[in-house]
């Protein structure tokens, strides 16, 4: 009877215009005004509003509670404990505070509750908190494994604990389970996961050691952990190395006489000199009208890497060759990519090239793409065509004396190309790339800036030309095709960048709406004699959306390119392979059947080519990161000059000229209590008015560098004097002794300064449980955690 009344007070709150009743209104409607039927009336809506079916207001009416808007997303892990939740591309990430993360760990497709909406007037973006844990993302990880002694194995049924290698599980303790594999004290593992952290247990996991990959005193163990830790294959199946075994070592010319044989053209490779995989060659020519004739030539990957075949799956499973301190994880087998794939000097090999006549405004007039064979005359490296080009050295030319005069017309051509891409409003950014030296057991030596001159610079040219040219025929035919797309950058990021750039005093023209690549150009041009320059460009870097691969043509924002693709590298990302495989694939069969076919699987393909190169980029950088912190660990004392790169609530980020970036906290500045000041991105002392800027320099005291962690932390020596800036008064200093790890007005960390670094041809034009368990007394296992504390 009770249940029925419930209902039909629900379904006469739904139905009615009105929001709120009185219990006089309800009973009416409800045909319920005898005294028995009201007293029965009143104690099913107490119940039920104890059972938050509905709810009384102010006035004491009855009411609907609102409905909670659930939205689904992915849950991104901050190394302090809290959160964001991603959703779709076009809204913002939702804050998660660390106490309202349900034990969710970085990566899981979760459920959320919007808790505060956000506030476009403040600048506060939405918080929430996580109702439910829909998928877990991590089912493995990697870790160190700590063997417990005979009596704790025996209590707990436990083998040990593990400390995951992720900077972002670091506060979890993976209890393994006394079954299968048994590791020595010290072994670098995988362990599959059984259970997650709960209530009572936030900080604890358990699991099974599935491998084990080495032990932490292994040469190059340290690097391997994080290959290991992010997903990334460090070994190629036996299927797909007998494949690549039983590809010929050579090709005879004769058996293609389908393809154009272009063995007697003067067509060379330019590259660094440790590069061992040659995919791209080319050839430049003046031409009587003041153009030039472009030949791009790229090794033929598709033929020999066929749809389907052992060597493709694993191929689009690696998505990408992944570049580290000391090595090399390709995504092909070596024996292809440093073999017949490669255009080695001398030898004809399978291309698919790319021909274009330009003019003497920088535009591609005709071009033709096709099948051939090569045959290089040269393997040339940038420092040869340096000292050719930019030294006139005289030994080096005369080794080379019969191409040194295409060299000058591949120099005159770049000229022209970059020329037509500046006023187009291409963004350049100057990025500096350091190169971590390490000796035979893989400890760093020395940290290197890589030099571009003029041979790097025309290579990256010539390549940018043939891939728009083959993104425009495409686009075209209106063919499904695989693009690589650089949207435009949200505005909300631009007004932040455009605020940051006003605090360095930086004038900006700001209009309504989108801001062209033109005017991000000027900025970098305007700042580029500045002491600020590498900061400024680091943080519109920051602010530009991630380059990626889309079915879709959006244009390439960057390079102001209204079409590009990634035509030129297939022995080391998929997405090229993809497009060497559509020219012949539309070449032999340009139906309407073929198209539907590969539109039906672009997407997937250009979704994971873009997970698997962010996948590359993490590991890379936690690489560059680990060894640059194991750089200077034995530096710690000794004094360095740098640059403060960047000014938070907790202190001041230094880069060093080798690229090292360390921490100097707002507790190690014991001259003065500092107030944040955002609206001019610094550091002010309250008594002294002594003033910390991004851009400013200063000398710094090495105190402590963790490899484990990754930590750099420095200590201030001095500084260069600078305006004083005023602090404010009674508005609750920033205090050394009160300092807090904050976040920005969105809830985003500041805390770390990642690089959006792209490895790729427009890589400058683009844009991070205590205790220990007991034993159950019966035999049937039970959950780790019913004998740990909890915490």
């Amino acid at each position: 009877m009770t249940e029925n009344i419930k209902t039909k007070i629900v379904s006469f709150l739904k139905d009615s215009k009105k929001k709120s009743f009185s219990m006089e209104e309800i009973a009416e409607g409800l045909g319920l005004q005898k005294s028995t039927d009201f007293k029965n009336l009143v104690q099913t809506v107490a119940a039920m509003e104890r059972e938050g079916t509905v709810i009384f207001n102010k006035k004491g009416k009855v009411k609907l509670p609102m409905e909670r808007v659930l939205i689904e997303g992915t849950f991104r892990a901050n190394e302090r404990g809290f959160g964001f939740v991603s959703l779709a591309d076009e809204e913002d990430d939702v804050y998660i505070p660390k106490e309202a993360t349900n034990y969710a760990m970085d990566g899981d497709t979760v459920i959320i509750d919007i808790v505060h909406v956000a506030d476009p007037f403040s600048d506060k973006g939405a918080e929430g908190k996580i109702v439910d844990i829909k998928q877990r993302a991590i089912t493995q990880l990697v870790g160190e494994f700590t063997l417990f002694d005979e009596r704790e194995i025996e209590e707990s049924d436990l083998y040990g604990v593990v400390q995951p290698k992720d900077k972002k599980l670091s506060e979890l303790k993976v209890f393994i389970g006394a079954q299968g594999i048994r590791p020595v004290d010290g072994s670098i593992v995988i362990v599959e996961i059984s259970h997650y952290p709960e209530k009572g247990y936030a900080t604890s996991l358990e699991g099974l050691i599935t491998k084990v990959v080495g032990h932490k005193n292994d040469v190059g163990m340290d690097i391997l952990s994080i290959v290991v830790a992010n997903g990334i294959p460090t070994k190629f199946e036996e299927e797909t190395l007998a494949a690549a075994d039983a590809v010929p070592d050579t090709i005879d010319p004769a058996d293609f006489p389908e393809r154009r044989d272009l063995r007697d053209q003067q067509i060379v490779t330019i590259d660094g000199a440790d590069a061992k995989d040659l995919d791209d060659a080319v050839t430049v020519k003046a031409l009587p009208d003041g153009g030039f004739y472009l030949g791009v030539h790229i090794a033929d990957v598709s033929y020999y890497v066929t749809q389907n075949s052992p060597l493709d799956k694993e191929a689009y499973e690696r998505g990408t060759s992944v570049y580290l301190t000391d090595r090399v994880i390709p995504m092909i087998p070596q024996r292809l990519s440093n073999g017949i794939c490669s255009l080695n000097p001398q030898v004809p090999r399978l291309t698919m090239s790319c021909e274009m006549w330009i003019d003497q405004q920088g535009q591609v007039k005709d071009y033709n793409i096709f099948q051939s064979i090569i045959q290089t005359s040269a393997r040339m490296t940038y420092q040869a065509v340096n000292q050719i080009l930019e030294e006139n050295d005289p030994e080096v030319s005369a080794q080379y004396e019969a191409l040194v005069p295409m060299f000058h017309d591949m120099r005159a051509l770049h000229q022209v190309l970059e020329a037509m891409r500046t006023k187009r409003g291409a963004v350049s950014f100057e990025d500096r790339e350091a190169k971590v030296l390490v000796d035979g057991e893989g400890h760093p030596q020395e940290i290197v800036l890589r030099e571009r001159g003029v041979g790097e610079r025309m290579i990256e040219s010539f390549m940018l030309a043939a891939n728009e040219t083959v993104a425009r025929h495409f686009n075209r035919l209106h063919f499904p095709f695989i693009y690589r797309i650089h949207e435009e950058p949200k505005e909300e990021k631009m007004r932040r960048f455009f605020d940051f750039a006003s605090a360095l005093g930086i004038v900006v023209k700001q209009s309504n709406g989108s801001i062209s690549p033109k005017q991000l150009q000027q900025i970098v041009e305007d700042v580029a004699d500045k002491p600020e320059a590498m900061v400024v460009n680091t943080m519109l870097l920051r602010s530009m959306q991630q380059a990626k691969y889309s079915e879709e043509n959006v244009g390439h924002y960057g390079l102001a390119a209204e079409d590009y693709t990634h035509f030129t590298s297939p022995i080391r990302r998929y997405p090229d392979l993809i497009v060497h495989r559509l020219i012949r694939s539309y070449t032999e069969d340009p139906s309407e059947t073929n198209q539907e076919k590969w539109a039906a699987v672009l997407p997937d393909i250009a979704l994971h080519s873009s997970q698997m190169e962010r996948r590359a980029v993490e590991a890379e950088r936690e690489v560059d990161a680990l060894k640059k912190a194991e750089y200077l660990s034995d530096k710690v004392g000794e004094e360095f000059d740098g640059i403060i790169s960047s000014v938070v609530k907790f202190g001041l980020f230094i880069e060093l000229p080798n690229t090292i970036e360390g921490l100097i906290h707002i507790t190690a500045l014991k001259q003065d209590y500092f107030h944040y000041l955002e609206n001019h991105l610094a550091l002010v002392g309250e008594r002294t008015g002594l003033t910390f800027k991004i851009g400013q320099k200063v000398r710094i005291k090495v105190i402590k560098s963790d490899p484990e962690t990754r930590e750099i932390d420095f200590e201030l020596v001095e500084a260069e004097e600078i305006p004083k800036l005023q602090a404010p008064k009674g508005k609750g200093n920033q205090r050394p002794q009160q300092a807090q790890h904050g976040r920005n007005s969105k809830g985003k960390d500041k805390s770390k300064t990642g690089r959006n670094q792209q490895r790729s041809d427009d890589k400058r034009h683009e844009g991070n449980g205590k205790g220990k368990p007991k034993k159950n007394g019966n035999k049937k296992k039970k959950p780790f955690y019913k004998g740990i504390k909890k915490k």
